[in-house]
C-alpha cells in the first residue's frame, strides 16, 4: 500500500522532475517508510512506501529492472505473489527482493498486459518499457486502489489521489457538470472516468491502458462479473450455497494475512467485521489485534455499539481496542477528513474512519475491514423493493428507491450555468441496468452497486481515510473469486432474513446469534447526521464564503431553505441534503485554500 504518480511526454521535452516531486510530497501520509523519483527518457515516475512485504530497502521503488529493461511503480498487495514467484522462477527469472512488487514487474515481462488476470489482490500499477516509452496503466478488478489521470496537449500525469495532481499545477479545475449530477443524483458517487474536476479523468476499475512514445492509448476492461445463475449451480441447494460462500470467504480471509507486519480487524460489531475475526480464529491466530469505535450520542442518536463488538472479542479472545472519541475531538476532525478526501464524499462516516484510523495506526499497520458485504449479498435495504420488478422497469424503480434527488430537483438546486438539459445519471444507470448478464432487476441493481458504486463510495471511503494515516486496508469480501460466486447466488438467497440472509445462515456456526440476528447497525457518527453547534456554523461559513458564492454552483434561495432548517431535509436514503450541499464546497475550498488548485 502506497502512493504512486508520474509524468509522460510526448511533446519532446523532459518530464518535469520537480512537479514529480510534489506529487510524491503530497501523498506523504500514503508512504511514510520511504519515496523515490526516478526519470528514463520522457518518463518520470514518483512513489511513498509504506513496507507491508519485504520491508529492505530492496523491495523500494520506482522500482528498475536494467536487465529487463522496465521502470515499476505500484501500489497495493498481491496475495498470491509467492505462488506466482515461484511460477516465474520456474521460467528463469531471477529475483533480487522477496518483494511482491517485484513479481508485478516480472510477471508484466513474462505475461504483457494479461499478467493482471493472474493476480489476487488489489492494486494500481505503472509500468514503463526502456526501448519502446511505452507506458502501460492498471488498475484491480474491484477498484480498491485508485488510479486519476492529468491530460494536456503533449503530457500525462497520473497520481494516486487528486490532491497529489494538483499539488503538480497546471490542472483544469473547472467543475465538470456530469459530475456534478452524478454527485447530486448518485447518492455522491461519480462514476469513472468522470471527476468533480473538469481536467482529472479516473481510471477504471478491471482496466488496463497502454500509451505509447506518441501519446496513442489503448484500453481494455479485463474483468465483469457474470450476475446470470452459473449452469454448473443450478441444481444448488441453501445449504450448498452457504458452504460455497463461507469457504469462498474462508480462503479470502487467509489470502490477506499475508505481510511482514501483524494484521489486525476492524471490529465493528456487525456480522460482517465479526464473520472475518470468527474465520481468522478458526485458522488459529491468536491475540488477533481488533479495533472499534464510538461517538458521543446527538440529536437522541446513540453514537456507538460497543455491546456488539465487545461480545465478539470476547467470544474469539481477541487483543482488543475500544477507541471513544469525545465531541470536543469530532469538529477539529472534519476539515482534516475533507483534506484527506481525493474526491468529496457525503458518508458520514468519513470521520470515523479517519479518527479510527488515525488510531489504529499507532499500533498497526495493516488491517482486515468488513467493507463491501452488503453491495455483494444484498444487505441494503433498497434491494428488497426490486423483487419481481420487470427488467423494463428496473431503472425507474432502482432511481425511485436509491437516487438523491430527480433531475428536475437537481436542476431546482444549482444555478443555470452548472444545469443540463438531459438525465445524465439515468442514462448511465439505465445502460448499465440494460446490459446482458443480470436475468432480474435485483442482480441488474447489485451488479451496478458492485462495480461502480461500492468503487466510487465505501471503498474510496475507507483507502482514502485509512491511508491518510499509513494504514493498509484489506477487503476480503471483495475478493474477485467470492464476488463471481456471489454474483450468481439467487437473489432470493441473497435477500432473505432482511437481507445478507445466505450469509446469515452460513455464519450460525461460527458467530453469537446476538450478532447475527442484530438490527442492521451503521458507522454512526451522530454530531454529523444531526448538524448543529461548531459543525453547523462550519457548513454555514463553507456556503456563505466568498468562494462559494464566486463558485454560485447552487441557488441562494435554495441554499438558504436548507439552512433555516438543517436537520429536515434529507435525501432518499437518509442522508442529510444540507451536508451532501455543504460538503461538495468544503472540499473545493480546501482543495483551493492549501494551494494545490491549477487554473481553471
Amino acid at each position: 500500500m502506497c502512493g504512486l504518480c508520474g509524468e509522460v511526454r510526448f511533446d519532446g521535452a523532459a518530464p518535469d522532475i520537480a512537479a514529480v516531486g510534489r506529487m510524491c510530497a503530497a501523498m506523504a501520509p500514503r508512504g511514510p517508510d520511504g519515496s523515490g523519483v526516478h526519470q528514463h527518457g520522457a518518463v518520470a515516475f514518483g512513489h511513498r512506501r509504506l513496507s507491508i512485504i519485504d520491508l529492505s530497502t530492496r523491495g523500494s521503488q520506482p522500482m528498475v529492472d536494467s536487465e529487463l529493461g522496465l521502470t515499476l511503480v505500484f501500489n497495493g498487495c498481491i496475495y498470491n505473489y509467492q505462488e506466482l514467484r515461484d511460477e516465474l522462477r520456474g521460467l528463469g527469472y531471477r529475483f533480487f527482493s522477496s518483494a511482491d512488487s517485484e513479481v508485478v514487474l516480472k510477471g508484466f515481462h513474462a505475461w504483457g498486459t494479461h499478467c493482471v488476470d493472474r493476480f489476487k489482490g488489489m492494486f494500481a500499477f505503472a509500468v514503463v518499457s526502456h526501448d519502446s516509452g511505452t507506458v502501460t496503466l492498471a488498475r484491480d478488478r474491484l477498484g480498491i486502489k485508485p488510479l486519476y489521470l492529468a491530460e494536456s496537449p503533449g503530457r500525462l500525469r497520473f497520481a494516486s489521489s487528486i490532491p497529489a495532481l494538483l499539488r503538480a499545477g497546471d490542472v483544469d479545475t473547472s467543475i465538470d457538470r456530469i459530475a456534478l449530477h452524478h454527485y447530486l443524483t448518485f447518492h455522491s458517487v461519480v462514476p469513472a472516468p468522470h471527476t468533480i474536476y473538469h481536467g482529472v479523468r479516473k481510471l477504471p476499475p478491471a482496466t488496463i491502458r497502454t500509451i505509447d512514445a506518441h501519446g496513442k492509448s489503448t484500453s481494455r476492461r479485463y474483468w465483469q462479473p457474470d450476475f446470470s445463475p452459473a449452469p454448473e449451480r443450478v441444481g444448488w441447494s441453501a445449504l450448498d450455497w452457504q458452504a460455497a460462500l463461507l469457504d469462498s470467504l474462508r480462503a479470502a480471509v487467509a489470502r490477506r494475512m499475508v505481510a511482514d507486519v501483524p494484521v489486525g480487524v476492524l471490529l465493528s460489531g456487525g456480522i460482517d467485521s465479526s464473520l472475518v475475526v470468527a474465520l481468522l480464529a478458526e485458522q488459529g491466530q491468536r491475540d488477533l489485534a481488533t479495533f472499534s469505535i464510538g461517538f458521543d450520542s446527538a440529536g437522541g442518536e446513540s453514537g456507538e455499539e460497543y455491546a456488539y463488538s465487545d461480545l465478539v472479542a470476547e467470544t474469539f479472545d481477541t487483543s482488543h481496542h475500544k477507541i471513544h472519541i469525545d465531541s470536543d475531538r469530532l469538529l477539529p476532525a472534519v476539515p482534516r477528513t475533507v483534506a484527506a478526501m481525493s474526491e468529496p464524499m457525503v458518508s458520514h462516516d468519513c470521520v470515523a474512519f479517519y479518527l479510527l484510523s488515525e488510531e489504529v495506526s499507532k499500533s498497526v499497520k495493516v488491517v482486515q475491514s468488513g467493507q463491501g458485504a452488503d453491495e455483494i449479498l444484498g444487505g441494503y435495504d433498497w434491494y428488497p423493493p426490486l423483487q419481481g420488478v420487470d427488467r423494463s422497469h428496473t431503472t425507474e424503480a432502482y432511481a425511485k428507491v436509491f437516487f438523491d434527488r430527480s433531475h428536475q430537483d437537481v436542476n431546482a438546486l444549482i444555478t443555470s450555468e452548472y444545469g443540463l438539459d438531459y438525465d445524465p445519471s439515468r442514462e448511465f444507470a439505465a445502460a448499465h441496468h440494460a446490459a446482458p448478464g443480470a436475468e432480474t432487476s435485483v442482480d441488474a441493481a447489485l451488479r451496478l452497486d458492485t462495480t461502480v458504486m461500492l468503487v466510487d463510495d465505501p471503498v474510496k471511503r475507507v483507502d482514502n481515510m485509512t491511508m491518510a494515516w499509513g494504514l493498509e486496508a484489506r477487503v476480503p469480501f471483495l475478493d474477485h473469486e467470492f464476488v463471481e460466486l456471489a454474483a450468481t447466488c439467487p437473489p432470493e438467497l441473497k435477500l432473505a432474513a432482511g437481507g445478507k440472509g445466505v450469509l446469515k445462515d452460513a455464519s450460525r456456526a461460527l458467530l453469537p446469534s446476538a450478532i447475527i440476528d442484530r438490527t442492521k447497525g451503521y458507522f454512526p457518527v451522530p454530531g454529523i447526521r444531526h448538524l448543529d453547534g461548531a459543525v453547523l456554523d462550519l457548513v454555514r461559513d463553507a456556503l456563505g464564503s466568498r468562494s462559494a458564492l464566486d463558485r454560485a454552483i447552487y441557488r441562494p434561495e435554495a441554499v438558504q431553505r436548507l439552512l433555516a432548517a438543517p436537520n429536515e431535509a434529507r435525501t432518499t436514503l437518509g442522508s442529510n441534503a444540507l451536508w451532501q450541499v455543504a460538503m461538495l464546497e468544503m472540499w473545493l475550498q480546501t482543495m483551493e485554500e492549501n494551494n494545490v488548485g491549477g487554473g481553471g
